[in-house]
């Protein structure tokens, strides 16, 4: 992770940063709504676990069984490509501005400073995520006792580390502004 760490703050700019948060504001108002409305057409009012902070195995089942085999082929459609790219996007935009921040607000020795790969374990989890639940919808009827188990922790985890993440965002952007109203003083 320290390395990871390091390599991000080595590449992290305001040039970099500004172009990750287009691309994630683009993504964010263009492609977000456009596949959450596709969802909505497939998932058949049953819900998703993407969506979900939590949920057991057998709501999970109830999904794949609501969703139809028309559902399931949109869901796992969804999930190996608008699902590829979307955890990219949003990691690229977090990490880069939690680096770019802390480099600006945080002293080099600061123990805050590795909280900048809160984003990158953030992505792995929803990868996890999805090819766990698509385990489930890929052999539906079939069990898949180990998709069905991990995803749900895995959907948890997700969300609480992409959460932590724009919170270690608005600890950047808090530690940036003392640090510039600090400059204006001296």
């Amino acid at each position: 992770m320290a390395r990871i760490s390091g390599w991000l703050y080595r590449i992290s700019t305001g040039s970099l940063t500004l172009a990750a948060l287009v691309v994630f504001l683009l993504f964010t108002g263009l492609e977000l709504p456009r596949q959450t409305a596709g969802a909505e057409l497939n998932n058949a009012g049953a819900g998703s676990p993407d969506l979900s902070f939590y949920y057991s195995s057998d709501e999970l089942y109830r999904m794949a069984e609501a969703y139809g085999e028309q559902g399931r082929k949109a869901y796992l459609q969804a999930r190996w490509t608008f699902d590829l790219l979307w955890p990219i996007v949003y990691t690229v935009f977090l990490s880069t501005a939690i680096s770019w921040l802390f480099k600006l607000g945080l002293s080099v020795g600061s123990r805050w400073r590795i909280a900048n790969v809160v984003p990158v374990i953030g992505m792995l989890f929803d990868y996890l995520e999805n090819i766990s639940t698509s385990l489930v919808m890929l052999r539906y009827p079939q069990p898949c006792l180990l998709g069905a188990t991990l995803a749900p922790i895995f959907t948890s985890l997700k969300w609480i580390f992409v959460g932590g993440s724009f919170a270690v965002l608005l600890i950047g952007i808090a530690a940036g502004l003392l640090r510039w109203i600090n400059n204006l003083r001296d």
